[in-house]
């Protein structure tokens, strides 16, 4: 029976077809997951399942969709004239937002390997994230700093942020790099850009 658009309509399904799919591809992986596995996990007919998404990569690109926000203002983690603690409050509101999703980030992490559309997703999502992280450095500084610097600064944050998200799961992401351990990455980003005594930077 071929589906209709009216017949077919159905948020409540979807959304059962894409946390089914996240399940399974997160218990077994993108490519040993058939669409019949995903449609019986939901509770739907196969057909559906293809209504929604007409190829199996299609239901990654909107997996990708499902990660939070990861867009912060500024002015809600700025403290003027101290860049560290700008960026710690934007680090921690960045993990506050991931928490909900580790199973899901670490996911698409490990798919975009061989999915062109996954990898591009992400890579946009970075730089996003470099940006932000740039554009607290600019505000929360009192000074004129170089802008080379600023970007390069950016970039290594956006860097370190970007692993530890990349491999959270389940909470274990602390297992991985520390409170501690970021908090000293930032400390080094920030005493390099506003000429202070940075400690050493952190073992990898």
């Amino acid at each position: 029976m071929r589906l209709t658009r009216n017949r077919g309509d159905d948020p409540s399904a979807r959304e059962r077809i894409l946390s089914a799919a996240e399940e399974l591809f997160a218990e077994a992986g993108f490519d040993a997951t058939p669409t019949s596995r995903i449609a019986e996990r939901a509770g739907v007919p196969k057909g559906l399942v293809h209504y929604y998404f007409q190829r199996k990569p299609d239901l990654l690109a909107a997996l990708v969709e499902r990660l939070p926000d990861e867009r912060v203002e500024p002015a809600g983690v700025v403290v003027p004239g101290d860049v560290a603690a700008s960026l710690r409050r934007l680090v921690a509101e960045l993990d506050a937002r991931l928490r909900a999703s580790y199973l899901l980030s670490h996911l698409l992490w490990r798919e975009a390997d061989t999915h062109t559309a996954v990898r591009d997703a992400l890579q946009r999502r970075f730089t996003r994230i470099v940006d932000q992280v740039r554009a607290v450095i600019l505000a929360a500084s009192t000074g004129t700093l170089p802008g080379a610097a600023v970007d390069t600064a950016a970039g290594l944050l956006a860097l370190a942020v970007s692993y530890r998200h990349s491999v959270a799961r389940h909470g274990e992401s602390e297992d991985v790099a520390t409170a501690e351990t970021i908090d000293r990455e930032v400390e080094f980003i920030a005493g390099a850009l506003t000429g202070g005594e940075p400690p050493a930077p952190p073992a990898r």
